[in-house]
């Protein structure tokens, strides 16, 4: 055993009694300041804030000394002082239900791409169909001095939908933001707001016309909830569509639910259990079309040889189905980009109602087959 009275101990590190060289940093201080670059660099402060502004002469010599300061402090230039100044851009924010759902997700990425071209940060955030958590993200990216933010998704138009609006867009604009609202309503007029929506009631009109020219008299209708504005409309073109070609509206077959693939499996299941009559199903989403087609392989019913299906949205995984996916195409990419360069002042596009309403196409593929009577 040792004697530790031989072991000489190594004396202790300590900041507090060691001299720091310029710009070395030690465990987790303080981050650096512009004094602490202004030191290292033996120029004033106003020299290093008018050097990173780039906007007052300095000679070459006094901004390479000042860059080398910046770098070898790791000097990060305080954003939100600049935001106020004016000195640089405030991102994009894009505020939308959830992040996994395929449409969202390419409204998200036409946002970004458009953003990016723009030389604009874009941030997205997910409220989770939360409106106290929407009101909390709208109210954080006013803080952070967003140039626009940018609102997702289907609503409930309601009294309460119009107020939060209301409430929303003047507290952006007070602050040089701007509120976007991508598909959803337009609220009550005036409001510094900019809307961006798509044609979902005559792309509901194409699809429904679409099967009953192919000689289909009951269409199964696989719509969302009441309320939601985007169910509505899309239950509007469906109704429509029957009332122009004649067919009758059979309440049985106008059914209500989610955009989910379960939703659709259980509805279209149930309709054939109860054996109600249906040659055809209209799924308002895509999602809801693989439900619907999981029920009809299950009940041995081939598409397109005994029953015939069309989506909405166009979502990419639908050209790989078999049969692949007649349906209409959302331009979602678009709608991003449309919000981004309408947000940011490119506003000629606008109608004179303050909105830009872009239109859905049918794009046949292979799951509708022509009736014979």
């Amino acid at each position: 055993m040792t004697d530790n009275a031989d072991i000489e101990l190594p004396k202790a590190h300590t900041t507090r009694n060691r001299k720091r060289s310029p710009g070395k940093r030690v465990g987790k201080e303080r981050p650096s300041t512009i004094s602490d670059v202004a030191r290292q660099a033996g120029v004033s402060v106003a020299t290093v804030s008018r050097t990173l502004a780039g906007n007052y002469p300095v000679s070459n010599e006094t901004r390479a000394r000042v860059m080398t300061a910046v770098e070898s402090l790791h000097y990060v230039v305080n954003v939100h002082a600049k935001a106020l100044s004016g000195q640089v851009a405030g991102p994009i924010a894009l505020v939308i239900k959830e992040i996994t759902g395929p449409s969202l997700a390419h409204i998200a990425a036409g946002v970004e791409q458009e953003a990016a071209d723009r030389g604009r940060l874009s941030l997205v955030c997910a409220t989770h169909d939360d409106p106290a958590r929407e009101d909390d993200l709208v109210q954080l990216m006013r803080q952070q001095h967003a140039a626009a933010v940018l609102l997702v998704g289907s609503v409930v138009p309601d009294e309460a939908y119009d107020r939060r609006m209301a409430g929303y867009a003047k507290a952006l604009d007070a602050s040089g933001s701007r509120l976007v609202l991508v598909g959803r309503p337009t609220p009550a007029p005036g409001l510094p707001v900019t809307v961006v929506n798509y044609d979902n009631r005559g792309g509901a009109f194409q699809a429904t016309s679409h099967l009953l020219a192919s000689g289909h008299r009951r269409v199964l209708f696989l719509g969302g909830n009441p309320g939601q504005s985007s169910a509505d409309e899309r239950r509007a073109g469906y109704r429509d569509a029957l009332r122009a070609h004649g067919a009758d509206h059979v309440t049985e077959l106008d059914t209500t639910g989610t955009y989910t693939r379960p939703s659709g499996y259980t509805r279209t299941r149930d309709a054939l259990r109860a054996g109600l009559e249906f040659t055809a199903v209209f799924a308002a989403s895509d999602v809801s079309a693989l439900g619907a087609l999981a029920a009809l392989r299950e009940a041995n019913i081939n598409v397109p040889g005994d029953m015939s299906v069309v989506g909405f949205d166009d979502v990419p995984f639908v050209t790989d189905l078999t049969p692949s996916l007649t349906t209409v195409r959302v331009p979602y990419e678009e709608l991003g980009r449309t919000a981004v360069r309408l947000a940011l002042g490119h506003e000629e596009q606008l109608a004179s109602d303050g909105q830009v309403v872009l239109g859905t196409q049918l794009i046949i593929r292979q799951s509708v087959r022509q009736r014979s009577w």
